[in-house]
């Protein structure tokens, strides 16, 4: 994990970047790698300033094709700055069309926090490009590669269950919570287990097994962690704090037989 000067200084380094990027050809592209669990992901700044269109965002390729797919999605903007939304655009990734939905502004918070710093304000239009599997479904289409679902999240809906996983995923929690004890600490494993906990019992007797869906509808903040990555854990001391989030140090060689 970066310290907080080694955060401050890649912030610095990543600001004087935007700015010289809108200076010489009127945009930005801002790339961010993914980390095992949230998918890679890349995002325009300074179309909407000195273009007037909406700025674009895209999921789940490496950052080289982002890059090339945001300066396409600029190039079809050029052609139709009001791009219908009830259509495909062919061809735009080698034979495949791709389609645009409005990002939702309760999602701009997630992903577009430099975009944010830019204008010194939320208030911006931002599209999504949306891209098929390789029998041209979309992701929500019945049909749809499920492999491929967590790469893509589609920013125009679901605001109330932001996690790439199916909302009838298993769960571990306790007892105590479904009886409205409040969740304090939450656990990704590595092998992708999920535990919600009150830290208030360490009975094998109180765990119990709910849908993933349950545990939001119980308590929406923990919408919040859905981009906890694998090993990573996140506490706090009441519901009206915010989460701290640190990752578990994985077992040394002698104490795990290796």
């Amino acid at each position: 994990m970066a310290t907080p000067e080694e955060h401050a200084a890649h912030n610095t380094a990543a600001k004087k970047r935007i700015l010289s990027d809108i200076k010489e050809h009127g945009f930005h592209v801002a790339l961010f790698n993914g980390d095992g669990y949230s998918p890679s992901f890349a995002y325009t700044i300074g179309l909407y300033r000195n273009f007037g269109y909406p700025e674009l965002i895209c999921f789940g390729f490496g950052l080289d094709l982002l890059h090339s797919v945001l300066w396409e999605g600029k190039r079809l903007l050029d052609k139709y700055p009001q791009p219908d939304q009830s259509i495909g655009y062919p061809n735009f990734l080698e034979g495949f069309d791709v389609r645009l939905v409005t990002v939702d502004a309760s999602r701009y918070q997630d992903y577009f926090g430099y975009a944010a710093w830019f204008y010194q304000s939320w208030d911006f239009p931002a599209l999504q490009i949306v891209w098929p599997d390789k029998q041209a479904f979309y992701p929500w289409n019945e049909g749809f590669n499920s492999d491929w679902k967590a790469a893509q999240p589609l920013l125009d809906r679901d605001h109330d269950f932001k996690f790439p996983e199916d909302r009838k995923l298993g769960v571990y929690t306790t007892r105590q919570v479904l009886e409205g004890s409040p969740i304090l600490r939450v656990s990704h494993e590595t092998d992708g287990d999920w535990q919600f906990l009150c830290d208030t019992t360490n009975d094998v007797a109180d765990v119990k097994i709910v849908c993933l869906e349950h545990i939001i509808e119980k308590d929406p903040s923990v919408n919040e962690l859905f981009q906890l990555n694998y090993g990573w854990t996140a506490w706090r001391e009441s519901v009206e704090d915010d989460w701290e989030t640190w990752e578990e140090p994985e077992e040394n060689a002698e104490d795990s037989g290796q």
